[in-house]
């Protein structure tokens, strides 16, 4: 008997989550001969109908493991889609030759593309880097007893067992038990202030990005046509006492720079920035 007698037919719509686990449970499961044929059709000839039986006839496999990971609050539709990334990869490394079962080899793909899904997605900040805290991560809730606190006790002979020290047992703890809070408002709760409400910053938004931008640089020109109507003592003492970015000058140090009296210097000023006034007004 071929593989192509198999009656394999993909689903055209599943419509839900329910639909997709039903369709996929009335997939045949492969006896060792049927599954060895295909295996070898896909690794000697790249068979792409015999890769599709295998792992169709397998999607079952990923809906049961995802249901060890619902514990985490992620969809098990992401879950699901995720392991049969971790399926493929197993039927594309498949070699029916070793007598090995294919369920068993691809039992350790599927689990560990979840597990990688499971640490990008959990938390918005990544919780387990290194071997050992992924191990403590996704095996501590398991070895706990109860739903309480863990006991100084417990915390050791966890640690033992998992090759962690007991503070990063009790730090992992803590994460896992800590809860996820959402930025957005609870629907339907108007009364409630949520974290997006004090810590969006409207400033920051591109549109008043862009305004702010636009309003600087039309006061920069402005700035640069009213400072050209002005005659260049008139320039140079607006200048000194408005435009440096350091100490500015008093009218005294400019009354002795042109050898006139104060006052007349605060006369030019004035009447510079009148004329600079007039000159921004009929610019905007």
């Amino acid at each position: 008997m071929t593989g192509s007698a198999l009656a394999f037919p993909t689903p055209a719509s599943l419509g839900s989550l329910d639909h997709y686990i039903q369709a996929v449970n009335r997939f045949p499961l492969l006896t060792p001969e049927q599954e060895t044929e295909l295996g070898r059709r896909w690794r000697d000839h790249e068979d792409v109908d015999a890769a599709r039986q295998l792992v169709l006839s397998h999607l079952r496999l990923v809906v049961a493991v995802s249901r060890n990971y619902l514990g985490y609050g992620l969809p098990q539709a992401d879950l699901i889609q995720e392991g049969n990334i971790g399926l493929m990869k197993a039927v594309r490394r498949f070699d029916p030759e070793r007598k090995v079962r294919l369920v068993s080899f691809a039992l350790h793909w599927i689990k560990a593309e979840i597990h990688e899904h499971v640490l990008r997605n959990w938390r918005l900040v990544k919780i387990a880097t290194t071997k050992a805290q992924r191990k403590l991560f996704f095996n501590l809730r398991s070895m706990k007893h109860s739903s309480a606190a863990l006991t100084p006790a417990e915390a050791k002979q966890i640690a033992s067992d998992l090759g962690v020290k007991p503070e990063e047992v009790f730090e992992m703890e803590k994460r896992i038990s800590g809860g996820d809070v959402s930025l957005d408002p609870t629907p339907g709760d108007e009364e409630s202030v949520s974290p997006i409400a004090y810590l969006s910053d409207a400033e920051d938004e591109p549109a008043q990005i862009l305004e702010h931008a636009e309003t600087a640089a039309n006061r920069s020109a402005g700035l640069r046509s009213a400072m050209a109507k002005l005659d260049p003592r008139s320039r140079r003492i607006i200048e000194a006492r408005w435009l440096r970015e350091d100490d500015s000058a008093t009218l005294q140090e400019l009354a002795d720079e042109y050898g006139v009296s104060a006052e007349r210097i605060r006369q030019i000023e004035s009447k510079a920035l009148k004329t600079m006034r007039s000159e921004m007004v009929t610019l905007q």
